[in-house]
């Protein structure tokens, strides 16, 4: 059988998936991956590393498989840390788990299990690899995970072909429920273990607070524009007009549009369809961000869940930032499809049809989308399977 280095993260599901490769009779090995060591942020006490590497460790004991800890924590400041702050300091919400799969588990890591001889690395995604021939030319595919509930095929939208050739899903066909029986009844430490909540870092610190090690805070006005603005009411198009790039061009939202309404502590610590943290009370419907301008340093809202700035029909991406999965079914200029997207991690997918142009593709929706948020990544299926994805650029 195939050499196989899983990714054992101190969690149930890696714990598993290793257990699972070793039953089917491959040769398993685990590494735990050290991502974060930067001393200039208190995380000693909120992001416990240490015990994790340790759970790892003991379910590695338990199988009887080798163990070592790699320190990826350069490669990781240089390929995601730095990246988030100059996209949120640019106004930008990046996505540093998708970026961390195709940066760091799936390349720097997947080097050091191949120079260990590996066949292939393993995950505790929720998501299944399949493979076939398609024109003489193997293809592997990206699938959804069975349990719809868990489904993270989205966090591996930006995968090529050569990642998926040497990754293994094993706990993709399961439920949640299930892989924790398993852990049980094997009496893994990780059993009862709770889920993490993203990248330690930013699920154990508050994320305005991360951000300000580097972006230091800058007061600013907080405008809020009225839902009747007559900005929102849209022109009315010709039937067959390419309507798509005009409803993926947001509304240009100026300090005119509307009255300051309270006080912000920088605009790069926000993102469209925020709510929480603007500390502005006494309106009769929560508040929720619809634009931020770095440049002038404000951030400009709407009133209510149900306001138009919050809302749009497309979202446009550039060729540069366009990735397909499946490489033999990308779309040539001029071209339209109907696929289904979404937006971000745990939507539920929304129907759209997608357009490539000679600049990129654009994506318009059959129902307007909430928060298209520019440096989120848009990710297309055709049924289970991920086809491509790309950043939003607006």
């Amino acid at each position: 059988m195939s050499r196989v280095v899983v990714g054992l993260s101190g969690g149930v599901d890696s714990s598993v998936a290793a257990y699972l490769l070793q039953q089917q009779g491959h040769e398993v090995i685990g590494l735990f991956m050290r991502n974060w060591v930067d001393e200039s942020v208190t995380l000693h006490d909120e992001c416990p590393w240490i015990e994790d590497s340790n759970d790892a460790m003991m379910v590695a004991d338990a199988l009887g498989i080798p163990f070592q800890v790699v320190d990826l924590s350069a490669e990781y400041k240089e390929r995601i840390v730095d990246y988030m702050f100059a996209e949120y300091e640019a106004g930008r919400t990046p996505n540093p788990d998708v970026l961390c799969n195709r940066e760091i588990k799936f390349d720097t890591f997947l080097d050091t299990a191949l120079k260990l001889g590996a066949d292939f690395v393993a995950t505790g995604h929720y998501c299944r690899r399949e493979s076939e021939v398609v024109n003489g030319v193997e293809v592997h595919k990206l699938l959804a995970g069975v349990d719809k509930n868990k489904d993270q095929s989205y966090f591996l939208c930006q995968l090529n072909q050569f990642q998926l050739s040497k990754a293994l899903f094993p706990i993709g066909h399961l439920e949640k429920s299930e892989v924790r029986k398993i852990a049980m009844e094997q009496g893994f430490v990780t059993a009862e273990k709770k889920d993490s909540q993203g990248l330690c870092f930013i699920g154990k610190v508050r994320l305005p607070d991360f951000l300000q090690q580097q972006l230091k805070p800058k007061k600013g006005k907080i405008i809020n524009v009225p839902a009747d603005h007559p900005a929102f009411a849209g022109a009315v198009l010709a039937d067959g007009e390419n309507d798509f790039e005009q409803w993926a061009t947001p509304v240009e939202l100026t300090p005119d549009m509307g009255t300051v309404v309270g006080e912000h502590s920088g605009a790069h610590y926000f993102t469209v369809g925020q709510r929480k943290g603007l500390m502005v009370g006494g309106t009769p419907e929560p508040l929720f961000v619809i634009g931020t301008d770095v440049k002038e340093n404000i951030i400009y809202t709407g009133m209510g869940e149900s306001h138009p700035g919050l809302y749009r029909k497309a979202l446009f991406i550039r060729n540069e930032e366009v990735h397909w999965t499946r490489e033999d079914l990308e779309m040539q200029v001029g071209e339209s499809r109907d696929y289904m997207v979404r937006i971000r991690y745990r939507q539920p997918l929304q129907e759209a049809s997608i357009h490539r142009t000679a600049n990129g593709l654009y994506i318009s929706f059959v129902n307007k989308q909430k928060a298209i948020t520019p440096g989120q990544f848009a990710a297309w299926y055709q049924n289970d399977e991920l086809i491509g994805s790309g950043v939003i650029h607006e």
